[in-house]
C-alpha cells in the first residue's frame, strides 16, 4: 500500500483533532466492524454518526441514511461497505464537504482515494482504526 495513504502524521491528527465520524455502512448489529470502531472512537470522545439505509440510531445517536442528511460538519467519513462501492461513498463525502476519509482493513479503491486527495480530503486507507489508536498511544 503506497504510503500516502497510510501517513502516519495524517493518521494521528484524525484521531487526534477530528470531533465528528460518520460511520458509512453503520448499522445496530454489535458483531459487526463498523460497529466496534464507532464504538471506540465514541468511548474516546467521538461524536459518531451512523450512516445506513435504515437510517436506525446506533450507540446513541441518530442515523441517518445518506451522507447528505447529516447535519453539520463531518471532519471523517468512515467507509465500511465493501471495496466495490467505496468509490460511490467517497464521491459523496467530497460532495458532503467532508474533511478526510477512511477506508479501513481491505477497504481499497485506489481511484477513489486519488480522487479524495485531488479534492483536497486527506485519506487513509487499509487502516483500522483501533489499531492506529493503540499505536499512538505515546502520542
Amino acid at each position: 500500500m503506497e504510503d500516502r495513504f497510510a501517513d502516519q502524521r495524517v493518521i494521528r491528527r484524525l484521531l487526534n483533532e477530528s470531533r465528528t465520524w460518520a460511520f458509512v455502512g453503520l448499522g445496530d448489529d454489535p458483531r459487526r466492524t463498523a460497529y466496534d470502531q464507532a464504538r471506540l472512537l465514541q468511548t474516546r470522545g467521538k461524536r459518531i454518526v451512523p450512516v445506513h439505509p435504515a437510517a436506525k440510531a446506533v450507540l446513541g445517536e441518530q442515523g441517518y441514511a445518506t451522507l447528505t442528511e447529516v447535519p453539520g460538519k463531518v471532519d471523517v467519513v468512515g467507509v465500511y461497505r465493501r471495496s466495490e462501492f467505496a468509490g460511490q461513498v467517497v464521491d459523496e463525502a467530497i460532495a458532503a464537504g467532508a474533511g478526510a476519509v477512511w477506508l479501513p482493513l481491505d477497504v481499497i479503491d485506489r481511484a477513489a482515494a486519488q480522487r479524495a486527495l485531488d479534492a483536497g480530503l486527506d485519506v487513509v486507507m487499509n487502516r483500522c482504526p483501533a489499531v492506529e489508536w493503540a499505536l499512538r498511544r505515546g502520542d
